[in-house]
């Protein structure tokens, strides 16, 4: 954490817009989100409870593909959130260079 961060949770500070921004959500998706999050947490432990018993590996392959598919769905939701409130609300702000950092956003999506 640099000095000026106020954000203990930070870490480090490395990436100024780790602790400086925020996103307000609404209620509603807020609440969809974490639901969502809470399913794909309790996949992936049951993921790890196959590896522990030696499940078969297509199954164990299976489950991964199966949450994988679901935290994409998360950021899809997010995405589409971000491009109509964030980038439309900073672009009109004159902030430019959100668009390229959208662009290497999608492009870490994409590997």
């Amino acid at each position: 954490m640099n000095d000026d961060c106020k954000t203990a949770d930070c870490g480090s500070c490395k990436d100024e817009a780790c602790c400086h921004r925020t996103t307000s959500r609404p209620e509603k998706m807020k609440s969809s989100l974490i639901s969502r999050l809470n399913r794909i947490e309790g996949q992936v432990r049951g993921i790890k409870g196959m590896i522990e018993k030696d499940a078969y590996c297509d199954d164990v392959l299976n489950q991964i593909a199966s949450a994988q598919a679901a935290m994409n769905s998360v950021s899809k939701l997010l995405l589409e959130s971000h491009m109509k409130s964030c980038l439309i609300n900073r672009i009109q702000a004159g902030e430019m260079e959100v668009v390229d950092e959208l662009l290497k956003t999608i492009e870490k999506m994409m590997r």
